[in-house]
């Protein structure tokens, strides 16, 4: 190719769109001129093996042609370009590579100014999603949009078909990455499964409104139940899911999901489902469940937690989410909530709230609600470095009510001091405190009120040291820790059983429970305490990383009097002495665990056991057994896994068994599929809902990437029921 006569033509290309005005243009006022001024061209540059062409009107390029102009790129075998309309002529192997697609054909017309033009026999490839495709005829319709007639579309990589959209019509929306086809087959393994005259999708998945792929399932509660759910991308702070579902054991149910968010931290969650009417039991059923909370200002947050259902059934029998049927009490809370600095060594913390139950009950196993508190005020506020002491005060008041039980308001105050002594390897503790509570209790049947006070002192002492040094342990550096601690608490013991019991309960025992004042929660029982634990935590963590890899922790707690305060039914844990070891972290670079267990020394025997153990070698590779004992309470074991079983074939599987009673809880099985481009998976649970009452569920969802999911998603159930389940890609 001549050289020299290449760069003066792309020389000429530079220069002539920038030539000045006419000569009479030149005697038209400022103003005239600027609006007879065109917007200035991009520069364009050809390259080819031959160049030949007219002054001024245009130029013919041959040979491993190529133009560019802005971010794009033309090739092709010969091409043609006229200067003054900017219409570029192309021919022979045509591929048009811009920023965010590729476009491949057998001609092209196209106008570089406008953008509008014509290619035949087209090819296309969309960056942003990967998706790719074939047609007839490409339309281009100015910056960004272009029309395929009688096209396809696909995600799967050059090559494949298992899954592809056959439209008439395709319009691709670069700039919204938006596409929308119309009289639309969904063809899977050369079979069509579903057709419409019309959809559109984001190819990036970017949030748009529009239609989403059906969701069907079948439960034994609904039948065959089917929601055809509808996305509405309001504005860029909210967006709603609206879903009509057809069951056929139940009727007609809309199912409506708002979110948002908003400056000051505002977040809401809004799910509203309604059936007019249940063809099973003559009734209209609803269920609400709302959250928001809001950053005020100046340390102040709001919050506003409200659940409801219309009866007693209906999580058992209506909703999808299987998590939510074991749900006893529906929390209907709002507040206010105060958190700020009290001088330069201390914080002050207020919370107020309304909070009311709505208590789902199993008919065949009633229990009491919990007590409404109307309202609930805390403060607690710490002061540190106050002549080398620290203060600290819980205190609240409490207004509890409850249509069957002794209700009333309750007055808790309880302030501390503490005198921790530290140095670089250890510290010791002291701290007193002086926990007094006030009822005013409200007339009964048995009483016509009366104000009650409760003082307890609470004396206790808390001491450890920290030990460590660095360890190699299959070629790896750790640093090992050793932990001593002794803590002591001593309080008196105060007759309590003339006082209501509001919102008390026994902790469950576990080693971080051994290390606390009181063993009960709530604010009606302080337990009777002289007792010491004696506790010792090694802890193997990784040099380079800072990770904690394994921590193995032992504890001993022992009572020196029998602890007389008490709540009934009678509680598991001993009065006398108990052991308690737990190991938690990863044994190799494949195993964890977290594991406990608790003993009565007094009795010899084994109170308490909850164990797990994971093995997890790769990606959808995870199986986990746990146990689980409470002497006289329960026994189960509970299996997991997720594990290939040939090619792309993953099985998941999962059974809670009860030795105590003889049955399953829960159980899951399924298996899944995962390709380049699609996914099936399917999956049948069966879950104990009540004491004897069992729902069974069968999941089935074929996804297409990049496009939709049709059928039931089971990836939430997985996600629950199998700890470190991850969907393979």
């Amino acid at each position: 190719m001549n050289i020299a006569l290449n760069i003066f033509i792309s020389f000429l290309l530079l220069v002539l769109p920038l030539t000045g005005l006419s000569k009479e243009a030149s005697t038209q006022s400022e103003s005239e001129q600027k609006s007879t001024i065109r917007p200035q061209k991009k520069p364009i540059f050809i390259e080819a093996d031959r160049i030949t062409g007219y002054y001024k009107q245009e130029i013919e390029a041959t040979g491993n042609a190529e133009l560019r102009y802005g971010d794009n790129v033309l090739t092709a075998d010969r091409m043609k370009y006229f200067q003054l309309t900017e219409d570029t002529e192309v021919e022979g192997n045509v591929c048009l590579e811009r920023p965010r697609d590729i476009l491949k054909g057998k001609d092209l017309q196209l106008n570089l100014q406008t953008e509008e033009g014509r290619m035949s026999e087209p090819r296309y490839y969309i960056k942003e999603g990967k998706g790719r495709g074939a047609g007839s005829l490409l339309l281009f319709e100015g910056k960004d949009h272009y029309r395929l007639k009688k096209t396809s579309y696909t995600t799967c990589p050059e090559g494949n078909h298992d899954w592809y959209i056959r439209a008439r019509e395709l319009e691709i929306d670069n700039k919204k990455e938006v596409g929308t086809a119309r009289h639309v087959s969904i063809v899977f393994k050369d079979t069509p499964i579903l057709y419409s005259p019309w959809i559109d999708f984001s190819y990036s998945g970017k949030r748009k409104t529009g239609l989403l792929a059906p969701v069907a399932g079948y439960n034994v509660n609904t039948g065959f139940d089917v929601a055809l759910p509808v996305y509405l991308n309001i504005a860029p702070h909210i967006d709603a899911t609206i879903a009509p579902r057809i069951m056929t054991m139940r009727g007609f149910l809309l199912s409506n999901e708002v979110r948002y968010i908003g400056p000051n931290d505002i977040k809401g969650h809004l799910l509203l489902d309604i059936l007019p009417y249940d063809i099973n039991t003559n009734q209209t059923r609803w269920g609400i469940l709302y959250t928001h909370t809001q950053n005020i200002g100046k340390g102040w947050q709001g919050f506003l937690n409200y659940n409801q259902v219309s009866d007693d059934r209906y999580f058992r029998e209506l909703t999808p989410n299987l998590a939510q049927i074991s749900l006893t009490n529906l929390s209907q809370q709002g507040g206010l909530s105060y958190t700020g600095r009290l001088g330069t060594n201390g914080s002050l913390n207020f919370t107020g709230f309304a909070q009311r139950f709505q208590t789902i009950q199993d008919p065949l196993a009633l229990f009491i609600s919990p007590y409404e508190r109307l309202p609930h005020l805390a403060l607690n506020a710490v002061k540190y470095n106050v002549g080398k002491l620290d203060f600290e005060l819980n205190s609240s008041w409490t207004n509890f009510y409850h249509p069957t039980l002794v209700d009333g308001n309750r007055t808790v105050f309880y302030p501390s001091v503490s005198a921790p002594l530290r140095n670089e390897y250890g510290y010791i503790t002291p701290k007193f405190g002086l926990h007094y509570t006030h009822y005013n209790l409200a007339a009964s049947v048995d009483s016509k009120g009366e104000n009650v006070d409760r003082t307890v002192p609470i004396f206790s002492l808390d001491s450890g040291i920290a030990f460590d040094r660095q360890v190699e342990l299959s070629d790896r550096k750790f640093i090992q820790t050793l932990e001593p601690r002794l803590f002591y608490v001593y309080a008196p013991y105060r007759n309590q059983d003339y006082l209501p019991n509001f919102d008390s309960a026994v902790n469950d025992f576990s080693f971080a429970q051994m290390l606390t004042e009181n063993r009960f929660s709530g604010g009606d029982r302080i337990n009777d305490a002289n007792r010491l634990t004696a506790a010792l935590t090694s802890r193997f963590v990784e040099q380079e990383t800072g990770i904690e890899r394994l921590r193995l922790a032992v504890g001993q707690q022992i009572n020196f009097t029998d602890p007389r305060v008490l709540l009934l039914p009678p509680q598991v844990t001993s009065g006398k002495s108990d052991f308690v070891a737990a190991i938690a972290g990863r044994l190799t670079p494949h195993i964890s665990t977290d594991s406990n267990i608790q003993m009565d020394e007094s009795k010899l025997g084994i109170e308490k056991v909850r164990s797990g153990i994971s093995y997890q070698p790769d990606v959808g590779k995870v199986l986990n057994l746990g146990y689980r004992f409470t002497r006289d309470v329960l026994e189960q074991v509970d299996t997991s896994v997720q594990w290939p079983i040939h090619g792309n074939w993953h099985g998941v599987a999962r059974v809670n068994y009860s030795l105590k009673d003889d049955k399953i809880l829960a159980g899951l099985a399924g298996f899944e599929y995962n390709s380049c481009c699609w996914a099936l998976r399917f999956v049948m649970q069966r879950l104990t809902t009540a004491t004897q009452a069992t729902t069974t569920a069968v999941f089935v969802q074929l996804e297409l990437k990049g496009l939709m999911g049709i059928g039931n998603n089971p990836l939430q159930v997985l996600q629950q029921s199998i700890p470190g389940y991850t969907s393979v890609h």
